[in-house]
């Protein structure tokens, strides 16, 4: 099983921390469907540092969905280091995820997230400085590397395994990548025959049998999975099993589908009320819905809806009108 420090996971499916998507709304879904560790998404070291409102809400963890790793990033040492602390001491989030993979400018343009993959001196600095700081394990999610020419994957992995970091998570594509193209699993398997901290893989696991395939192919101890559970949490809790007895499950109905959507859009609401869950909620439900018959319409009236009770009869009159409720996912 997957182990980071002195936390253990009941299996090796990882729930990839995604911006807009793993509040707790979403994560307890995904620890429900079976996921061994999920991950928040990412939050600033300064607006923690700063004490933002909204951002310390987003620091909240449920007890239900333990273990969690809660992720940071930041371009300055005094200040990711202090978010560090504010995580270790006032939340109660297992494990201190420290992002260098987030391409966005926004973010690299700060010398943070998949900025750091051109400097290997500053990623021992900076995650040996938080690992003295903490009392939590420290992870490291990171990319290959910058772009084609600045692939540094191994020398980063090492440097945060010399820093004291327990594990590390690799997507196998540049930050020139983004998410379009292929992600290159033979330098995940180079890293893990680098290091003796687990390795986590990432990238391009969007069924069961992709996770099989990671898991031979490169030796990794957990598989990653971010955009393929986008309103699909079925596919965590099939590859759980798949790994586990080779059974691959059926997708699920378009009842259950629905059902699912609309216990995420009602934890949403009790997160952050009706009129900011409804508004997220749009994306998720495009998602959930994918695949299935008649669905086009549907998503054009469930952009347009700002309240809860009109988005439920939306969803439960397109499940009754479904000739075969049965449509599975894509």
């Amino acid at each position: 099983m997957l182990k980071i420090g002195d936390i253990e996971m009941k299996n090796q499916v990882v729930l990839a921390p995604m911006a807009g998507v793993c509040n707790p709304a979403f994560r307890l879904i995904a620890k429900e469907f079976g996921t061994g560790l999920v991950c928040a998404e990412m939050v600033s070291d300064k607006a923690i540092v700063h004490g933002n409102k909204r951002t310390r809400e987003m620091l909240f963890v449920d007890e239900r969905e333990k273990p969690l790793s809660l992720q940071i990033f930041g371009g300055d040492r005094e200040s990711l280091v202090e978010a560090a602390k504010v995580v270790d001491q006032e939340t109660n989030a297992d494990i201190i995820d420290i992002n260098m993979g987030c391409p966005v400018p926004k973010v690299t343009k700060c010398d943070a997230g998949a900025r750091w993959l051109l400097e290997p001196n500053k990623i021992y600095e900076m995650v040996s400085a938080v690992v003295d700081a903490v009392n939590k394990p420290v992870t490291v999610k990171m990319r290959i590397g910058w772009d084609s020419e600045h692939i540094y994957v191994v020398e980063n992995a090492k440097a945060v395994e010399r820093a004291g970091g327990k594990a590390v998570s690799v997507h196998g594509r540049t930050r020139e990548q983004l998410y379009t193209g292929h992600a290159d699993w033979s330098y995940i398997k180079q890293v893990k025959e680098s290091v003796s901290i687990p390795v986590i893989g990432n990238g391009d696991v969007v069924t069961p049998e992709d996770a099989r395939r990671m898991l031979d192919e490169t030796g990794c101890d957990g598989v990653m999975i971010g955009r393929g559970a986008l309103g699909n949490p079925w596919m965590l809790y099939r590859t759980i099993q798949y790994l586990e007895t080779g059974e691959l499950l059926p997708d699920p109905a378009a009842e259950e589908k629905i059902r699912v959507a609309i216990l995420h859009m009602d934890r949403l609401v009790a997160l952050k009320g009706e009129a900011v869950a409804v508004r997220e909620m749009r994306k998720h439900l495009a998602w959930y819905l994918k695949g299935l018959k008649g669905s086009a319409r549907v998503k054009d009236m469930v952009m347009e809806e700002t309240r809860r009770d009109e988005m439920v009869k939306i969803l439960e009159n397109f499940v009754a009108e479904l000739d075969n409720p049965a449509i599975l996912v894509s």
